[in-house]
């Protein structure tokens, strides 16, 4: 029988959570049933401490702490959630941290991973915080260039028309961003280009991404979550009409999806890198059969593929976790 675990989750705040949909919420509950004990903290309340001193002497050593609630969880709407007391929560005590708070991934999000560092190897992190820093969903993809569609990225003007010349229908979208926020279409004969990459580079200093449009996308945009490396299942997410993005917050619907010959030939690619970067639990994007993303900060879907297939993949993420503690 596997001990009772202390776990720290990384989160937004939990008011914030969509019962229904929301995948941190699924892993929590099935934490909760396994009678491991949780803790709820954010970003902006970790604390590091250099120099801390030793209670019986010593070498003095680094401490990285949360303002943190014990937090019970349970699937009532407007009341899915109960704290406890605030406690300054060391977390290279915990023997799990779920580092779940949503993109993006700027220097906050860089910033929370070079702290959990410091509790490494000790506590386990999902997933491996350096590994995620080094992996944002739109850049790790670039790795496996024959699973993808033809793709940018770049700050250059010039570089990104060239690429629609070629390609004429194109996505334009942020590289650091989540949820698909500003996320364009440009179609052969759209004149909003010019003014769409003036107004990003006005507000930012990052470069972006761009694809040639895939019109299979028409048909479903599929997550695919994997668990270690191996899949596990997948929902298709279908675009409201007159609308460029599938995800589900700006309209997209779900529906059931298998497992494709394709789908795990893509996986099967990409599943051996995962697993020895200690990416644990990551969903990746795939529109007819490209690869657009590999979502490794706080991927979702647990919630959508059980309730059309029946497997709650929770409980997969939870044995491969418990496994790794034990070891």
């Amino acid at each position: 029988m596997t001990r009772a675990l202390k776990v720290a989750v990384q989160m937004d705040p939990m008011d914030t959570v969509n019962i229904d949909g929301d995948s941190t919420f699924a892993l929590m509950l099935e934490a909760q049933a396994r009678g491991h004990a949780m803790w709820h903290y954010e970003v902006r309340h970790m604390a590091l401490r250099e120099g801390v001193s030793k209670p019986h002497g010593g070498k003095r050593e680094e401490r990285l702490f949360a303002q943190a609630r014990p937090v019970t969880v349970e699937r009532v709407r407007g009341a899915h959630y109960t704290f406890g007391e605030p406690v300054q929560l060391d977390l290279g005590s915990m023997d799990v941290v779920l580092m779940r708070q949503d993109p993006p991934f700027d220097m906050a999000y860089i910033t929370a991973t070079h702290l959990l560092e410091h509790i490494q190897p000790g506590t386990l992190i999902v997933n491996n915080p350096a590994a995620v820093r080094n992996a944002p969903e739109k850049l790790l993809v670039t790795h496996f260039p024959d699973l993808m569609p033809p793709t940018l990225i770049t700050w250059d003007i010039e570089a990104i028309r060239s690429f629609r010349a070629e390609y004429k229908d194109i996505i334009v979208k942020p590289l650091f961003g989540n949820g698909g926020a500003g996320v364009f279409r440009i179609k052969p004969d759209d004149e909003n280009l010019a003014s769409l990459l003036e107004m990003h580079f006005a507000r930012s200093r990052e470069p972006l991404m761009i694809q040639r449009y895939e019109a299979s996308v028409r048909q479903g945009d599929k997550r695919v979550i994997l668990v270690d490396g191996e899949p596990m299942g997948a929902v298709n997410r279908v675009p409201a009409a007159g609308e460029a993005r599938s995800n589900m917050h700006v309209g997209g619907r779900p529906e059931k999806s298998p497992l494709t010959a394709r789908d795990r030939e893509i996986c099967a690619a990409i599943g051996p890198l995962l697993r020895e970067q200690g990416m644990i639990f990551v969903g990746i994007d795939v529109i007819g059969d490209y690869l657009t993303e590999i979502n490794v900060t706080s991927p979702t879907g647990l919630q959508e593929i059980a309730r059309f297939d029946g497997v709650h993949i929770e409980k997969a993420i939870w044995d491969n976790i418990e496994a790794k503690t034990r070891k």
